[in-house]
């Protein structure tokens, strides 16, 4: 597709997203380039997302607004839920199960430290759960904080983690099923 150029640069800059490769970016540029109306559309969510979304000053997830409508929502539980992204946000809300507050949190520094701190603080947060993917680095990551803001009188917790439902022991880990034996709950 030599003669293609555009095409070809569409396909390039498609690849460049998560879990999108060349068949695939292949498939949606020439989806676009054959319904002109559907690419427009496009082209218009995006300057949509590029002049409205930006991130809550207080918690670091995505908003319209300077606050969030979740840390604009005194009606909350008194938790913090300290992710890695604004992704884990929205699963976590989508998933129903949680009403706390949270905090993204791409890396450490005092910084963040002060921020988490004032969260505390303005929010009246009684625990601070730990929401990060298993692994080793994530939880020096989990024990750093603990450390740095155990003097705020507050409970600290992290997600459970083990074998998933509707997964086979054969199919688990070796960490996750230890895991998920050590940290089983009475029924």
């Amino acid at each position: 597709m030599k003669d293609l150029k555009s095409i070809n640069q569409l396909v390039e800059i498609l690849q460049e997203f998560p879990s999108i490769g060349k068949k695939s970016a292949t498939r949606l540029a020439l989806s676009l380039a054959k319904d002109k109306f559907k690419a427009l559309k496009l082209v218009n969510a995006l300057e949509n997302v590029i002049s409205n979304i930006q991130e809550c000053k207080i918690c670091g997830n995505f908003s319209e607004h300077e606050i969030c409508e979740i840390c604009d929502n005194p009606m909350r539980e008194k938790i913090l839920a300290i992710v890695e992204s604004p992704k884990d946000i929205m699963t976590i809300e989508e998933s129903g199960s949680y009403n706390g507050y949270y905090f993204v949190l791409t890396r450490i520094n005092d910084e963040k430290i002060e921020q988490i701190k004032n969260i505390i603080k303005e929010k009246q947060i009684k625990e601070i759960i730990f929401a990060f993917p298993p692994c080793v680095e994530n939880e020096a990551k989990s024990l750093l904080l603990e450390d740095k803001l155990k003097d705020l009188n507050i409970e600290f917790s992290q997600i459970a983690q083990g074998v998933p439902t509707g997964v086979h022991f054969e199919n688990v880990d070796i960490n996750s099923l230890a895991k998920a034996i050590k940290l089983r709950f009475k029924i």
